[in-house]
């Protein structure tokens, strides 16, 4: 390819900046160039510093493509996207934009994320950020906590990541109980929980956990009425998506002291704004999107990604995502 530009790659929020070292993009030479952009791009100024790149490789959701970015991207030919699906891209408009699109595989999302929200619900329960920082101040016991045995784990959604919850939850002796939209009470039975009403779940459970995918229907699925019939001493905890819950409703919630508390890893903005709301309640544990983030995962998306692009500038691209999708 000589004489010829290099194909412009852009590997977007690479926050840990450890793409680099978890793929072969060495491999993809000659005449493709790879950038690794490790903060956000900010939406005001993504058209000017997205517009030389033939091909985007994004991390999830932390990047979205509508169609007026599209549009404003004259250069793009190819898009990876990590994991099996994303509500980021508008996928018609990059169809019409002659753009490949193409995804990883999902990693073990599953498994990690469901352990990442059973350190939240101990977190929530033993006080634990606290008690790090009373430790590194000098100081001793402040609060006192509560055990996971004999309580009443209600899981919202009992899919991959649900029934996961409902084996770790019998484990520590809690009583795993699930509602979703179309659960049955033989799928359920077969998750490992026993199937109760909506209102049931949230009036019972000390500990509530969501596990469903962000669509139309179950965006705000989460609001002041079910975390009012939530007990006092009762913890929510979201891993699935922030926009589930109704983020304003719950902050009243936590500042009333009507909840112990909540463990978020999800947010309706992400990076969670320094001056948002949550990060000054003491009762709210909070983590950076942390579920899918393990060594192994990440190693998968991009060993996939590059192997997307490779297969793409073939001619035979791989997990290719349909228009229609």
């Amino acid at each position: 390819m000589a004489g010829q530009d290099p194909i412009r790659v852009a590997v977007l929020d690479d926050y840990q900046r450890a793409a680099a070292g978890l793929a072969d993009w060495a491999g993809l030479a000659p005449g493709i160039a790879v950038d690794f952009l490790h903060e956000p791009v900010p939406r005001a100024e993504a058209a000017a510093r997205l517009a030389p790149y033939a091909v985007l490789c994004l991390m999830r959701e932390r990047m979205p493509l509508d169609a007026a970015l599209i549009e404003a991207l004259p250069n793009l030919r190819l898009v990876v996207f990590t994991g099996g699906r994303t509500h980021a891209l508008d996928f018609p408009a990059l169809a019409r934009a002659g753009v490949t699109v193409c995804h990883t595989r999902n990693g073990e999302g599953g498994v990690a994320t469901a352990e990442l929200a059973f350190a939240l619900i101990l977190a929530c329960l033993r006080h634990l950020p606290g008690e790090f920082a009373r430790m590194r101040a000098g100081l001793w016991q402040d609060s006192i906590g509560s055990v996971l045995d004999g309580r009443r784990l209600g899981l919202v959604g009992l899919g991959r990541i649900g029934g996961r919850m409902a084996r770790i939850g019998a484990a520590f002796g809690m009583e795993p109980v699930a509602w979703s939209p179309h659960l049955t009470p033989e799928r359920a039975a077969a998750g490992g929980a026993a199937l109760v009403s909506r209102e049931d779940l949230f009036r019972t459970a000390d500990v509530v956990s969501l596990h469903l995918v962000l669509a139309p229907a179950t965006r705000g699925i989460v609001g002041a009425a079910e975390i009012g019939l939530m007990r006092p001493g009762a913890v929510l905890i979201n891993t699935a998506r922030g926009p589930l819950v109704d983020e304003a409703a719950l902050i009243a919630a936590l500042r009333e002291g009507r909840l112990r508390a909540a463990g978020l890893d999800v947010f309706d903005r992400e990076p969670l704004p320094v001056d948002h709301p949550l990060r000054a309640l003491p009762n709210a544990v909070l983590t950076p999107h942390l579920g899918y983030v393990t060594d192994a995962t990440y190693r998968m998306f991009y060993e996939d990604t590059v192997e997307a692009i490779a297969a793409w500038r073939r001619g035979a691209p791989v997990r290719v995502v349909e228009p229609a999708a």
